[in-house]
């Protein structure tokens, strides 16, 4: 089956996915944004109806299928307007470099739970100083015994509060050459030593944005997930799927405004005709239409590269798909908002914090410029500049 035509089976879990967002609608998560709390509601639902987890292994209680499914269950929440954003960071994340990597101890601790919801796990690799370079990533790992110490800082690691552990990127001494290289452990959210720290974000979320402080974290050697010299491979195999599943949220965030903007255009009569029958109107919003129609191509062939173990040419597909997905959706909430003038920044259409929001697609998890690098160097061969 082509990855750009989708099965009966996908159709079916967006035809269900969406009436689960329907439900819940984004009413529904600017309240919980409102009163500080977490989606609660809509996370264990999801998790009892099986979407939390459709991406991981049958036997450990996933749906066995793989990132594409994850992200339709993700972009028809979004279009619903009330998208889960540790959709990205526990199954896709997490739960994949487990699944792929962990050993079978540590399948059986976490992926269950990760799969239905009840248990949730953060991500780690952000740093102050490190910025998109992951090769200054400060957090180091330092044997004593058996045993794995763990110091270091990270910022923007979101829903913490809510996480029974956090996957942290950190580096370990090469034995043989001396040199750092990365590696990833399982942190449980109340190890001694593990302080955690909101950041004021101006941004109107449901889930909140952490900076974490690491102090002689003490692990067991069981906390490393993975053997400490396939890190990078690891990594990797985490960071595909989280740029796959933000490029899902950005186009289901984008499909929600311009569903509200196309209501608004057919309904909305100034002089003798409704203002979508207006070119300066329509085109603009059939030009987004057409824009999130092509990022959805790109991040289904990104999901199809990876689900069928295509790590190298899913890692091109995926950084075009969060690219194309980050720009779509932008276009279409300013021209949602645009298109319902005033009204577009009344709370009554709930259509202002999209802006914020949707600006959120262009930054994280990779800035469009490294984006943009990575097609330089890897896809054209042009030289680097750093």
């Amino acid at each position: 089956m082509s990855p750009v035509i989708e099965t009966e089976e996908h159709k079916a879990l967006r035809l269900a996915v969406a009436a689960l967002g329907k439900r819940y609608g984004r009413d529904y998560l600017l309240q919980a944004v409102a009163a500080g709390k977490p989606p609660t509601e809509l996370w264990t639902e999801a998790g009892k109806l099986g979407y939390l987890g459709v991406n991981l292994p049958e036997e450990y209680g996933g749906g066995g299928g793989g990132i594409a499914e994850l992200s339709i269950v993700l972009e028809e929440l979004g279009a619903a307007g009330c998208p889960l954003l540790m959709l990205v960071v526990s199954p896709a994340i997490c739960g994949t470099v487990i699944s792929r990597f962990g050993t079978e101890a540590q399948k059986q601790r976490w992926l269950p739970g990760i799969a239905d919801g009840t248990r949730l796990m953060a991500f780690g690799i952000t740093e102050p100083d490190a910025g998109s370079n992951s090769h200054r990533i400060t957090t180091t790992a330092r044997k004593d015994g058996a045993d794995w110490l763990l110091t270091g800082r990270k910022v923007f690691i979101s829903g913490v509060d809510m996480a029974d552990a956090v996957l942290i990127v950190g580096r370990t001494e090469d034995a043989r050459t001396g040199r750092l290289k990365p590696c990833l452990f399982i942190v449980p959210t109340d190890a001694e030593g593990f302080e955690r720290r909101p950041i004021d974000m101006e941004l109107g979320a449901a889930e909140k944005q952490f900076e974490l402080v690491l102090d002689d974290v003490r692990l067991p050697a069981d906390a490393l997930v993975g053997d400490e010299d396939a890190g990078l491979l690891q990594l990797f195999a985490g960071l595909n799927p989280e740029r796959i599943m933000t490029a899902a949220f950005a186009i289901g965030m984008g499909r929600h405004a311009l569903a509200k903007a196309v209501e608004y255009a057919r309904d909305r009569t100034v002089w003798k005709s409704p203002i979508g029958a207006h070119q300066a109107i329509a085109h603009p919003l059939a030009q987004a239409h057409i824009d999130l129609e092509l990022a959805r191509l790109m991040m289904q062939k990104a999901a199809h590269l990876y689900d069928t173990g295509d790590d190298i040419g899913a890692g091109e597909a995926a950084n075009m798909a969060k690219y194309a997905a980050g720009e779509a959706c932008v276009k279409a909430v300013d021209q949602a908002v645009h298109t319902l003038g005033g009204n577009g920044l009344t709370r009554e259409f709930g259509l202002a914090s999209l802006i914020t929001a949707a600006r959120v697609a262009r930054i994280a998890p990779v800035s469009r410029e490294m984006i943009l690098n990575y097609v330089s160097h890897q896809t054209l061969g042009l030289p680097k500049s750093y």
